[in-house]
């Protein structure tokens, strides 16, 4: 007669508590998603030209871009990376705006942006970003967690460079456009 094999199981583990971190990621993720989904679809059509947004992008790219250089400042090769895509972001954002189309109508300033483009350099951003969380919360566990890993990746930063100097340099031609169509009464 055959004797029942008796296999010590293991016992399960107490639940885990949830790390700060990934509760915050978990609430943010579902508001990301819906404003790149938003973000992406503004990017595709016709637009009216704001006044105050060009200079919101001016103020916001720019610092970031800083804070980031600060953060790698002690690191030159991370330097370099970020430089690199500074300059290819800025002559890509040239680029789109000789791709972009501008109407000066009765009702106000409009352009359509090369909807290709701005959503590639999205996208792009997004995938590095997602990696690197799935890189940092699931694959290594023990890594440190902290804004400043953030600017420790040199491809996460020259991606970053990137789409800021794209989006610096297309909101400085929007501006420069602005100026030469000579309307200022359109509203943000």
């Amino acid at each position: 007669m055959l004797q029942p094999c008796l296999v010590a199981m293991p016992t399960p583990r107490a639940m885990q508590a949830l790390n700060p971190t990934t509760i915050v990621l978990v609430i943010l993720a579902p508001l990301l998603a819906w404003r790149l989904y938003t973000r992406f679809r503004k990017m595709v059509g016709r637009q009216r030209l704001s006044r105050v947004r060009p200079w919101i992008t001016l103020i916001i790219f720019p610092t970031i871009v800083l804070l980031l250089a600060y953060a790698a400042h002690w690191h030159f090769e991370r330097l370099l990376w970020l430089a690199g895509g500074l300059v290819f972001g800025s002559l890509l954002g040239v680029y789109g705006l000789r791709q972009t189309r501008f109407e000066s109508t009765p009702q106000g300033l409009f352009y359509t942006p090369h909807a290709h483009l701005g959503i590639a350099l999205s996208l792009l951003l997004v995938g590095r970003l997602l990696y690197r969380l799935i890189e940092r919360y699931a694959l290594d566990t023990t890594a440190p967690r902290g804004a400043s890993e953030f600017a420790q990746s040199p491809l996460t930063l020259a991606i970053f460079g990137l789409l800021a100097s794209y989006y610096i340099a297309y909101a400085v031609g929007l501006i420069r456009w602005r100026n030469r169509a000579g309307h200022g009464e359109d509203r943000a």
